[in-house]
């Protein structure tokens, strides 16, 4: 099905624009559900344009032959934020009809989300990096000088002669000084397509970490503890989990190319 985010609405109306024919919005709904179509909350995706599928399809169609001895090289990197409040629109408030701002059926929140903590990590069948606190903008200097030099390289000897290091396209990480220092280093890097974070098991791992967190800890009081537990929860995620997220890279090239390099499940 075409333009799967037209309302009713907006079907009725091109619907009499090009037959004359004049039906109800509700008509529409009813023909959709008799198809078997709901409007349901679309699933959030990167924008993919016709390079970044093109790309993508490129290296899936490379990568899809890797087996798990070749995986097994690669230390899969990046960087995510967690907020001191979390945005969970899963939450839910029991209240009767003109209850809108009965005590206890508002959810408090500090603006701006309380503040954020951002760290760096990576991962690999191997081994894990340091859970590492990001203060400020990083930039290209800082990620050679604060993450590539103290803990990307000691992780990829710790790896082994043929090891990998995965990162994505962020511009501190394809600065003129850090693809120098790559170079210098010997660091064997391996290439990746713009805009697809849904090729990289470490985002299901930035998933586990904020659920683990949320599940085993009272909501974080700062920062400080926000990023302490933060930590604690990254050392304490099981090895084997990390083995099925760093597996499935060979299921997750197959499903872009089935799904026309297009988002996946992922």
């Amino acid at each position: 099905m075409q333009q799967r985010m037209a309302t009713a609405n907006n079907i009725r109306q091109r619907l009499q624009a090009t037959t004359n024919t004049v039906v109800s919005g509700q008509t529409i709904r009813n023909r959709l559900h008799n198809f078997g179509l709901r409007a349901r909350r679309p699933v959030r995706g990167t924008t993919l344009t016709a390079n970044h599928r093109a790309a993508r399809r490129a290296w899936c169609t490379q990568q899809v032959r890797w087996q798990r001895q070749q995986w097994a090289q690669v230390l899969f990197t990046d960087e995510s934020r967690f907020c001191l409040e979390p945005a969970d629109g899963r939450i839910r408030v029991w209240r009767r009809r003109g209850e809108l701002f009965a005590e206890g059926a508002v959810l408090e929140r500090q603006r701006f989300g309380g503040g954020s903590v951002m760290v760096w990590g990576g991962i690999s069948t191997r081994l894990r990096t340091p859970l590492y606190h990001v203060l400020g903008n990083l930039t290209g200097v800082r990620y050679q000088n604060e993450i590539l030099q103290p803990l990307v390289v000691p992780a990829l000897q710790a790896i082994g002669p043929r090891a990998i290091l995965q990162d994505d396209n962020a511009p501190p990480h394809r600065s003129a000084a850090v693809n120098t220092f790559i170079q210098q280093a010997s660091v064997n890097r391996m290439l990746w397509p713009a805009n697809s974070p849904d090729l990289n098991p470490i985002e299901h791992m930035w998933d586990e970490l904020c659920r683990r967190v949320q599940q085993n800890h009272p909501p974080p009081a700062n920062l400080g503890q926000l990023l302490q537990w933060l930590q604690q929860e990254w050392n304490g995620v099981p090895r084997a989990f990390i083995y099925t997220l760093i597996h499935s890279m060979h299921q997750r090239c197959v499903e872009c190319l089935a799904h026309n390099r297009g988002h996946t499940r992922y």
